[in-house]
């Protein structure tokens, strides 16, 4: 179940590529071109946090402010903090949920580079196991142990590329990709190439500078968004931390993992700067022209007219509260009246569950003697 569901979520990546392969030939610029589009697709969705998240930084005095006089109490605190953003016109949690968007992404493109004839070419069990047997007859050794069964169908996709006369035409979906990028194979692994370095040449050499070349990227990106989150962000030991840890990390898993990530991730983390660049420029100018005493003053309006429903709302729900009070002691009173009072009929009359069966004078003594 989970591996079909993970399947479909690598359908429109796969297809991005596929269709920036077909029609540049290269691997790499097809990878260079999906993460643009990508980024593309979700900038709408970053601009407002990216908005909130610079209006929250030119506050930072202002919160350091009430951190300070509320330090001893923290219930006082988080009620300011909340009543500063209602102010200002800032949620702070606007752009948690774009900030994890890149990992699921990685992650599928991780598998799209992995498996290329289940996901790259969308190629289904039984014409990948068609295309092995063919790969066997002509000499092809399927791994069996190790890290080769997790590259498994990039060996044989590679495989295929160096026969496709013998493959051409014989499967459907069947691509003939072409791993090869300015001299270097971007399905191979730096941890392969160190342990055969010395026959490597410029393509080893290629491999081992691209995870330096992603982490030094991650490294610039990561230096502009501290910068960005101001002087308490970058002050905090986190925010310290974060700086180094994901270059880092970035470092490891390039060692480790194909080196086409590697081109996702220098690729993104240039993209991003970029993007960082142009939408600070952007939005401190609008910020600048808001900081007016007319906008402020609009600003303020909206909150005072939030205030106000809200205000509005908590006397409608104490109504609401002090009506319900009243109608229960009503209640409770007519049911004391009724229990003073005692039964309303005679219950001479009654047959079964009909009180005025008999009438209400009914007597069955009235004709006696």
């Amino acid at each position: 179940m989970l591996a079909q569901i993970g399947y479909y979520i690598c359908v429109p990546f796969a297809w991005l590529t596929r269709m920036f392969y077909s029609v540049t030939g290269s691997y790499g610029l097809a990878l260079i071109l999906f993460t643009l589009v990508v980024k593309i697709v979700i900038l709408p969705f970053q601009l407002k946090s990216k908005k909130s998240m610079l209006r929250m930084n030119r506050m930072q005095g202002k919160i350091k402010d009430i951190q300070v006089r509320y330090a001893n109490n923290k219930e006082k605190q988080n009620q300011e903090m909340a009543d500063l953003y209602a102010r200002e016109g800032i949620n702070p949690m606007s752009g948690c949920l774009w900030s994890f968007l890149p990992f699921p992404i990685l992650i599928a493109l991780y598998y799209i580079i992995r498996v290329p004839l289940r996901y790259f070419m969308s190629m289904s069990t039984e014409a990948i196991e068609g295309v092995r047997t063919l790969a066997e007859t002509l000499g092809y050794e399927t791994a069996t142990s190790g890290q080769s069964v997790a590259y498994e169908q990039i060996y044989l996709a590679k495989f295929v590329h160096e026969n496709w006369a013998s493959f051409q035409g014989k499967f459907d979906r069947l691509i003939d990709l072409d791993y090869n990028f300015l001299g270097m194979d971007l399905a191979n692994t730096v941890s392969n190439v160190i342990h055969n370095f010395k026959d490597a040449g410029w393509s080893g050499w290629g491999l081992i500078l691209l995870p330096i070349l992603a982490a030094g990227t991650q490294f610039a990106m990561s230096l502009v968004t501290m910068k960005q989150q101001g002087e308490l962000g970058a002050q905090s030991g986190s925010g310290k931390a974060m700086i180094y840890m994901m270059p880092l990390m970035t470092l490891w898993f390039g060692y480790m993992l194909p080196a086409a990530l590697m081109i996702y991730w220098i690729a993104n983390a240039v993209f991003s700067l970029i993007q960082e660049v142009l939408l600070n420029k952007y939005f401190n100018k609008i910020l600048d022209r808001e900081e007016t005493d007319k906008e402020r003053e609009k600003r303020e309006a909206r909150y005072a007219k939030r205030q106000a429903a809200m205000a509005n709302y908590n006397r409608q729900m104490e109504q609401a509260k002090g009506d319900k009070k009243i109608k229960q002691k009503q209640a409770e009173k007519k049911a004391q009246q009724a229990e003073r009072k005692g039964p309303g009929t005679n219950e001479n009359g009654r047959v079964g569950q009909r009180p005025y069966a008999r009438g209400r004078s009914f007597s069955e003594d009235h004709y006696s003697e």
